[in-house]
């Protein structure tokens, strides 16, 4: 699938002392962007998919779902089969190039989006899927 969860490493020293938490996430590729999203409960950016950078996304707020579609395989139906990620702060997912997806907020939600190459060097950086 285009979207796994990636999951931090934690300094236990750093818990130990009282002091809090440091917590580490290690990306396959470097980072040249980032951004901040704020989403409102019940919004949706609509499906879509980026054909030239590899976006990472980092909850810091809320809660919201991710959902990925494979419109590769469909089903009996001719629908793309989906797959859930329940977004909550310190969830951090991998989308690859292609892979169409969107994001649901259930609350109010803020996500870091990290893209491997800038958004203004993208033509396109977004395809949405059309869903009619």
């Amino acid at each position: 699938m285009g979207v796994t969860i990636i999951q931090p490493t934690c300094n236990l020293e750093t818990v130990k002392d009282g002091r809090g938490g440091i917590f580490t996430w290690i990306p396959d590729e470097p980072i040249q962007e980032y951004n901040m999203l704020y989403f409102s409960p019940g919004a949706s950016r609509g499906y879509h998919y980026h054909p030239e950078f590899v976006e990472y996304l980092l909850c810091v707020e809320g809660v919201g779902v991710l959902v990925a579609k494979e419109t590769e395989h469909l089903n009996e139906e001719g629908s793309a089969h989906e797959t859930l990620i329940h977004l909550s702060r310190g969830v951090s997912t991998r989308t690859e190039i292609g892979t169409y997806h969107t994001v649901y907020a259930i609350t109010n939600l803020t996500i870091i989006a990290m893209l491997t190459k800038p958004w203004d060097e993208c033509d396109p950086p977004i395809v949405r899927l059309d869903e009619n």
